[in-house]
């Protein structure tokens, strides 16, 4: 697998080619997204070149604030939101220090996410809060796995974002049946196109290998229908609005989350 380091001329041509398109384009809400992957990809980036402790940091900085969002979104009393951040944040600590330890921390950190209403007896909302916060663990543990995979993580980082941007692209130019009935926006012509950038991508990167173009082919689309149908549910349109373009970071980590999992099942 390519190294971090080996990947850093490959990302600097991809981030300048891609601010072409978009200046061709003439899409404001493409120019603000470049823009946030101008600052975002060096950072990115030099995280993994510290390593494992600086891919651990990264990892941890993006569990908070993903965990945050949630939360938000979810209307999670305040200490569901502490425990169920600490859960998440606990499972990228164990990924750096001792990976032999993620599936029994799991097993405690939705434990003790269920708890939290039980020992409040919240009768009238723990339910919700419970599944809720049940949910939250589930989905943003594997934001851990982006420690155990090291370099590959990077590379599909880079994949999955290249296909998000030729989806979006290739929907709307193409047009056609809709993806799925719980993001209306998104078409099948667009799943395709973005199938074939992210397969390309990993591809010209030296990643090429089944489980991972399966990861982002698969990944990719349904991490996204998740978030789209956690939104739809809870009636809101983004998970934040501080990101440029993109509303919130758990707008634009939705589809790693889920190729992350099968890059991991299927290493």
């Amino acid at each position: 697998m390519t190294g971090a380091r080996h990947l850093v001329p490959y990302l600097g041509g991809g981030l300048l080619a891609a601010g072409a398109v978009v200046l061709v384009s003439r899409r404001r809400e493409l120019l603000l997204r470049w823009c946030a992957w101008a600052v975002g990809v060096p950072v990115v980036v030099g995280a993994f070149l510290l390593g494992p402790p600086g891919t651990a940091a990264l990892a941890g900085l993006v569990a908070v604030v993903c965990a945050a969002e949630y939360a938000r979104l979810a209307a999670l009393p305040r200490p569901d939101r502490v425990v169920l951040t600490a859960v998440v944040l606990a499972t990228v600590v164990a990924a750096w220090l001792e990976p032999a330890w993620l599936p029994r921390l799991l097993a405690v950190g939705m434990l003790a996410v269920a708890l939290v209403p039980l020992l409040a007896g919240d009768g009238a909302d723990g339910f919700r809060r419970l599944t809720h916060g049940a949910f939250g663990v589930l989905w943003l543990a594997p934001l851990a796995l982006v420690v155990v995979l090291g370099p590959t993580a990077l590379v599909l980082f880079v994949a999955v974002s290249v296909a998000d941007v030729a989806a979006y692209v290739g929907g709307r130019r193409l047009g056609g049946p809709r993806l799925s009935p719980l993001s209306p926006a998104k078409r099948w012509s667009g799943a395709l196109t973005g199938a074939i950038a992210g397969a390309a991508t990993l591809v010209a990167l030296g990643a090429g290998t089944l489980p991972l173009i399966t990861a982002v082919v698969l990944g990719a689309p349904l991490g996204d229908l998740v978030e789209s149908m956690l939104k739809r549910g809870l009636g809101a349109k983004d998970s934040a609005s501080w990101l440029a373009g993109s509303g919130g970071l758990l707008d634009r980590v939705d589809s790693l989350l889920l190729a992350l999992v099968i890059a991991a099942v299927s290493a």
